[in-house]
């Protein structure tokens, strides 16, 4: 390894879908399914970061309701009805740290993209990191991340979020949660799925609390 490579090493690309794809759920399920780990753990726990007053950012609670209801092999935090968000996510954060003994934490999260990006689902290793697209200092939630870009960032990110269109959040929560349950469900059957190769678009993501 020569020293440019050594220390301009690039990280794992993470793996994007358009929610609209005809294959989104089932690509995306079985890209889930390979992040998952090798050796099975205490448990699987999902934490859904976001709030129900923005439309943009209810994404996260979206798809940790949907989950709830199709009742995954999984611990789910971050519902409508009990959002995870910058006011309760350290306490929620400790909370599983004393419930779960070793839990595999997956974190699911709204952020902002360019705009040929918007509806893009993302799944890659690695954890969310709340917060950092408006400045606010908040714990780095999972050892993967599923995310979607739900609208452009670079101005008014607050004013953006509420103008954000439900019926695309909606949508995107629901390739989400049946793409997550699917992935565990497989976990749990210890099938394993045909591994297919991802296709990636670039994106500067920004996350959101």
């Amino acid at each position: 390894m020569n020293l440019r490579d050594k220390f301009f090493q690039k990280k794992p690309a993470a793996y994007r879908i358009h929610h609209e794809d005809t294959l989104a759920i089932k690509t995306l399920s079985e890209r889930l399914s390979t992040l998952l780990p090798a050796r099975r753990t205490d448990s699987i726990v999902i934490v859904c970061i976001g709030t129900d007053r923005s439309t943009g950012d209810a994404l996260g609670p979206l798809v940790g309701t949907k989950l709830e209801q199709l009742k995954p092999k999984a611990t789910v935090y971050g519902t409508l009805e009990s959002p995870v968000h910058a006011v309760n996510l350290n306490e929620v954060m400790e909370s599983i740290a004393q419930a779960h003994a070793r839990p595999f934490i997956i974190g699911i999260d709204a952020c902002l993209g360019r705009l040929h990006s918007v509806g893009i689902i993302t799944a890659g290793e690695g954890p969310v990191k709340p917060g950092a697209g408006v400045k606010k200092e908040l714990p780095e939630v999972g050892n993967i991340h599923l995310t979607g870009i739900v609208n452009v960032s670079g101005f008014m990110e607050y004013f953006v979020l509420q103008n954000t269109r439900l019926n695309l959040v909606m949508k995107m929560a629901d390739v989400m949660a049946v793409s997550l349950h699917e992935s565990i469900e497989a976990y749990g059957r210890n099938l394993p799925l045909e591994k297919k190769k991802a296709s990636n678009w670039g994106d500067d993501l920004v996350q959101l609390p």
